[in-house]
């Protein structure tokens, strides 16, 4: 009998991935972003046959796909290493040329619409506008360009354009937690909800030229669908679910359902809301987590989606979600499911008593080390869910656990329990995660003696602060892109962010006191265990300067800090090579503490 070795970590660094994905509208041809040859390109699969074949060899990540109604054509939007200065080009089906449609460099281009004859594209720019942004027509035959909206006093993002181009639907960002929906009609604009008091307005939708829906935490603490009359000027509320969050909102016109991502927490649901028959359905999912849906002209769907032990896929439905077909294949090569780990979701009170959810992928026994990785999410209004990461589940082959805690301010729980983080960055968010860890030890989930930190952005940044302020947790600590001083954070991130700065962190001079105790920097004294620090030499988000100053500073106070610079990566990876060499060096990196 022929024996065969266990599944090398090699193997999970190999894991390929789905970044964003289009299908024409005849549903002949589907067209995504993935890293096949090791850096981001487009693909293609002829359907019903599901063999892919490269467009592009541009090696580099995918922020907005689209195609183009009559099939002619196909709007890709580009940065450049991670740069996030996305730029939209026009590619034929087959691939070849890309064809620049709005380009121009250090800005940014964010796609909203292409009009049903494929002659106007309405986009988002940053050029000459870069706090607040301008919303633009561009007409793709004559390159006439009409700016439509102007933004002033708070950045405001084009949403929607109504099915005959006779109004349009738009947002104005004060925040994550705060943004204002309105519909212009003729040159004038009407709020869609009853008031202006803080609550969120997310994918707006036309149904027709008289109504849109939309999603709104408007008078309520979950998200919810509701509607706006164009012609009585007049707001209602439609579907809210208990307990449950509503994400993302497409729409079938043939079938006249809208399809609603739902979410409490760390998994997804779907639900069908038929517009004639005034119903709402659930329907079934391929996967624990959705990041794309799309619908085609015939109604049919067509999801991305990735669960705790597989990465992103496409599946589609073709009986309005009662089964799904798979149309990639990714896996961890030579890594069989009965050999990943699922994670167990659990729940503990923090220091004030509020009820914090977590994941737990606990090592196989036979493969157990006994060590625990704390790993606080990033965003921070964001969280961690039943999504792929090979990073964690090559970690738990190799014997360590993994703690994920849904700290305060994490997003998918409500609006009150987001806001939590804004202009807390440092307190309850920490407190809330030293919570988490006194219930692994308690419970046994955890030795006090054999724990790990580590974390990414806003994880990165809850790492640096959790060493430096209890230490006495940790082994070792790896930094990814966090941030390490509040004061040049907020002075450093991209335009369009500052306006949302003081809401969000704080203010540099009347929260002085405030941003001097949550800021990393402030605690050199008490980082004293060995650190990792790995930055994007472009990452627009949280710049190399932050990772800079924190490894200076402990150097010169001759602390052991390993720093890693990409040169050619942003906020994240965007290229195979990058991601295993941060992958191996934070395996080797951890491997060093293990008794």
């Amino acid at each position: 009998m022929i024996q065969f070795s266990k599944p090398d970590v090699e193997q999970f660094f190999r894991t390929l991935n789905v970044q964003t994905f289009t299908v024409r509208n005849d549903e002949k041809q589907i067209v995504f972003s993935t890293n096949l040859n090791g850096h981001y390109n487009l693909w293609a699969m002829d359907l019903p046959n599901a063999f892919p074949y490269p467009l592009t060899f541009h090696d580099q990540s995918c922020q907005s796909l689209y195609y183009e109604k009559g099939g002619q054509f196909i709007v890709a939007g580009f940065d450049h290493d991670g740069d996030e200065n996305t730029q939209l080009y026009a590619l034929p089906p087959y691939g070849g040329e890309l064809v620049p449609l709005r380009t121009k460099e250090k800005e940014r281009h964010f796609f909203v619409h292409l009009s049903k004859d494929g002659k106007r594209l309405y986009y988002v720019g940053t050029k000459g506008n870069p706090s607040y942004l301008n919303s633009y027509m561009y007409h793709i035959e004559t390159g006439e360009e009409t700016i439509l909206l102007e933004g002033k006093e708070t950045p405001t993002f084009l949403g929607a354009v109504s099915p005959n181009e006779q109004s349009f639907a738009y947002i104005k960002q004060f925040g994550n937690t705060s943004s204002l929906g309105y519909v212009q009609i003729n040159g004038k604009s009407y709020l869609l909800t009853p008031s202006d008091k803080q609550h969120t307005i997310s994918d707006l939708v036309y149904t027709s030229e008289r109504e849109i829906y939309f999603l709104t935490n408007y008078d309520a603490d979950l998200t919810y669908l509701a509607k706006f009359d164009l012609e009585k000027k007049q707001f209602e509320k439609v579907v809210a679910m208990e307990m449950e969050d509503f994400s993302t909102l497409k729409y079938s016109e043939k079938e006249q359902i809208l399809y609603l991502l739902s979410s409490y927490g760390v998994e997804d649901r779907l639900y069908a809301y038929d517009l004639k028959m005034n119903k709402v359905s659930e329907l079934s999912l391929p996967t624990s987590v959705v990041e794309k849906i799309v619908v085609a002209d015939s109604g049919n769907m067509y999801v991305l989606g990735r669960s705790a032990i597989r990465p992103n896929n496409i599946f589609t439905s073709t009986d309005k979600g009662e089964t799904w077909q798979e149309l990639t294949h990714f896996r961890i090569p030579g890594v069989s499911d009965e050999q990943l780990v699922e994670p167990e979701v659990l729940t503990y009170s923090s220091y004030d008593g509020l009820e914090i959810e977590a994941l737990f992928f606990k090592a196989k026994p036979e493969n157990s080390n006994e060590h625990v990785i704390l790993w606080p999410h990033g965003g921070p209004q964001s969280l961690e869910r039943k999504w792929f990461r090979s990073l964690f589940q090559f970690l738990v082959n190799r014997g360590y656990s993994i703690f994920a805690p849904n700290f305060r301010g994490s997003s998918n729980y409500g609006l009150s329990f987001m806001k939590m983080v804004e202009r807390n960055w440092g307190h309850g968010p920490r407190l809330d995660n030293v919570a988490g860890l006194q219930y692994l030890i308690e419970n046994g989930y955890a030795k006090r003696d054999k724990i790990l930190l580590m974390g990414g952005s806003y994880g990165g940044y809850m790492a640096l602060l959790l060493h430096g302020r209890h230490a006495e947790y940790f082994k070792a600590v790896v930094d990814i892109f966090g941030v390490s001083n509040l004061f040049s954070f907020i002075e450093s991130v991209p335009e369009f962010w500052k306006p949302f700065m003081d809401q969000w962190v704080g203010h540099p001079e009347k929260d002085k006191d405030l941003l001097t105790e949550y800021s990393p920097i402030t605690y050199l004294d008490g980082m004293t265990k060995p650190m990792l620090v790995i930055q994007g030499a472009n990452d627009p988000r949280v710049v190399k300067a932050e990772s800079d100053q924190i490894v200076e500073a402990l150097r010169k106070k001759g602390r052991k800090v390993d720093y890693l610079v990409l040169e050619d990566e942003g906020h994240g990876f965007s290229k195979k090579e990058n991601e295993i060499k941060v992958y191996r060096k934070i395996l080797q990196f951890f491997d060093e503490f293990i008794d």
